[in-house]
């Protein structure tokens, strides 16, 4: 997959925006970073085609070993959590499922705090309405 094949299919997952927000720092503006919920789940770098994303952690040993393309992300990212990806190397449909994974995987946890949060504001209404008057 080439690059802007990749940046099509990132925006095709829905909700996606994209930026580079490292463009004011020395070598950033090649940094192009995607956002679901306002948070991150893909890291491209258009330089060296090396992406990074979001993996459940008890996958990540098992594509590190079989995987082509699949390597441990760069030094500033948690081995536990993130993988890099080369993106020449890799096949297309590991790829995609790789970034739709990621993408879930952070959709998911934002998702769910943003119910909470609606929960707790909805409770703390109920609980300040006076009683009803009888």
């Amino acid at each position: 997959m080439n690059l802007e094949e990749f940046r099509e299919y990132c925006l095709s997952l829905g909700e996606v925006e994209e930026k580079l927000p490292f463009a004011k720092m020395p070598g950033g503006d090649s940094v192009l970073v995607f956002y679901v919920s306002g948070h991150t789940f893909c890291y491209c770098d258009l330089n060296d085609l090396r992406v990074v994303v979001k993996c459940p952690p008890e996958r990540i040993p098992e594509l590190l070993d079989t995987a082509e393309g699949v390597t441990p992300p760069d030094s500033h990212f948690s081995v536990k959590y993130w993988i890099g990806i080369h993106l020449p190397t890799i096949h297309d449909e590991l790829l995609k499922e790789l970034v739709a994974g990621s993408f879930e995987i952070v959709k998911g946890k934002y998702a769910k705090k943003k119910k909470l949060r609606k929960i707790e504001k909805t409770l703390k209404f109920i609980v300040l309405l006076p009683p009803p008057c009888l």
